[in-house]
C-alpha cells in the first residue's frame, strides 16, 4: 500500500551503534529519543539490540507501548497536571522545571508507593523549558531532596529546539557550575547532567565537551544521520534509514501557472508561481494530511516539488519525463519534520526492512 515509509532496521541499528561508540568513548550516557517514530515497537525493538542506556519520549502514550521494556524510560516533555498518575506509572524519570507539578508528582509517588527521578531543567538561554533563576533552581533542588518518593537525579539544559541557540563550551560549562552550587547548598552528588540533544554532538567531534557532561538524549542523529546545530552529516551514518515512497496517480503535460484569478489556497494562503512554461506535472498521492511537504528530498534529483494539497503532492517530472509513469512511485528522504508528521498519520504505511 502507499504512501509508505520504508524503514531500513540495520541501517537504523548502524547509526544507533555509531552514535553509542561516539558518546561512550566520551563517559556519556546515551538515551535514543523515540517520539520522532511514536515509539513504534519494531523499530524500538531494533534500538534496544544495540544496548542504548535508556528511552526518552515527550508523550505519555508512546511511554505506555514502552512499559514492558526493561530499561530506563524518560518522559522528556515538561509533565502536565492531567497526567502525573500515569506519569508515575509508566516512567521511571521525567525532566521538570515547575515546583507546582513536582510537588504532585511527589503526591502521586507516595499514593503508588514509588520513587519517581526528577531532572530539573535550567534555561541557559534558548527560551524553551527550564528554570531561569539560580535561586529558584537551589530551592527547588532542596524541596525535590527533601521529598519522601523523589530522588534528584541531576540537571538538563535544552538547546537549538526554540531558540536555534547552539551548544558551546561556555553554556554547558554554565550548566556544570549549576551542578556545583546544587551539590555545595545540598551536600549531595548529583548523577546526571544532561547536556542536550543531537545538536551538543558536534561538541564530541571537535573534542570541547565540557568534563563532566555525563548524559545526551539523542533523535534525530539516531534516524537521519546528523547533527543539529548546523545540519552536518554524521559520519558511519546514514540519512536514509527512512524514505517515503508515493504513487503517481496523474501525469500530464499542463501549463506551470493556474488559470483565472489567484486567491486563497486550501490552506489560507494565497500562492505565487513562476512561468516555465508548460511542463510535465505529475501527481502523488500523498498530502499535508500526512507530511511536511517543505521536508521531502525526491531522491531522484530530477524531480521538483511545485506544492502540495492535502491529498495531492505536485511534482515537475518534466527533466524525469521518460522515468516515470502512472502506477510508478516515487522515493524521497525526510528531513525531522516530514518524519515526524509521518508518524501521526495512519494513512501511511509502514514498511520494515530486516
Amino acid at each position: 500500500m502507499y504512501p509508505r515509509v520504508n524503514i531500513d532496521l540495520n541501517k537504523l541499528k548502524k547509526n544507533v551503534n555509531t552514535i553509542k561508540k561516539l558518546c561512550n568513548e566520551n563517559d556519556l550516557r546515551m538515551g535514543v529519543v523515540t517520539k520522532v517514530f511514536c515509539a513504534d515497537k519494531t523499530i524500538t525493538d531494533a534500538i534496544l539490540e544495540e544496548d542504548v542506556d535508556f528511552l526518552a519520549d515527550s508523550r505519555i502514550d508512546n511511554l505506555k507501548t514502552l512499559k514492558d521494556v526493561g530499561m530506563e524510560k524518560w518522559l522528556l516533555r515538561i509533565p502536565m497536571k492531567s497526567e502525573i498518575k500515569d506519569l508515575v506509572k509508566y516512567s521511571n524519570l521525567s525532566l521538570n522545571s515547575e515546583l507546582e507539578i513536582i510537588r504532585l508528582i511527589q503526591k502521586e509517588s507516595k499514593k503508588q508507593n514509588r520513587i519517581h527521578k526528577i531532572i530539573l531543567m535550567t534555561d541557559l538561554g534558548d527560551l524553551r523549558e527550564g528554570i531561569y533563576e539560580e535561586n529558584e533552581l537551589l530551592n527547588t533542588a532542596e524541596e525535590v531532596v527533601n521529598s519522601s518518593n523523589l530522588k534528584l537525579e541531576g540537571i538538563g539544559v535544552n538547546l537549538t529546539c526554540y531558540g536555534g541557540v547552539i551548544p558551546n563550551e561556555d553554556t554547558l560549562t554554565k550548566l556544570l557550575q549549576y551542578k556545583d552550587k546544587i551539590e555545595e547548598h545540598l551536600d549531595i552528588k548529583l548523577k546526571i547532567i544532561s547536556g542536550g540533544n543531537s545538536s551538543s554532538l558536534h561538541l564530541l567531534f571537535k573534542d570541547k565537551m565540557p568534563e563532566g557532561i555525563n548524559n545526551l538524549r539523542i533523535g534525530e542523529a539516531v534516524v537521519l544521520g546528523r547533527e543539529t546545530a548546523y545540519g552536518e552529516k554524521i559520519d558511519e551514518t546514514f540519512d536514509d534509514v527512512f524514505l517515503l515512497e508515493a504513487e503517481i496517480v496523474e501525469k500530464k503535460l499542463k501549463p506551470s501557472i493556474p488559470t483565472g484569478k489567484i486567491g486563497m489556497d486550501a490552506f489560507g494562503n494565497k500562492p505565487t508561481f513562476e512561468d516555465k512554461g508548460e511542463m510535465v506535472r505529475g501527481i502523488c498521492a500523498v498530502g499535508r494530511q500526512d507530511v511536511e511537504v517543505d521536508g521531502l528530498i525526491p531522491l531522484d534529483s530530477n524531480i521538483e516539488i511545485i506544492g502540495a494539497s492535502s491529498d495531492h503532492l505536485l511534482l515537475d517530472l518534466t527533466q524525469a519525463k521518460d522515468r516515470y509513469k502512472l502506477g510508478d512511485t516515487v522515493k524521497f528522504k525526510l528531513k525531522y519534520s516530514s518524519l515526524l508528521k509521518i508518524f501521526t498519520s495512519k494513512y501511511v504505511d509502514k514498511n520494515y526492512i530486516k
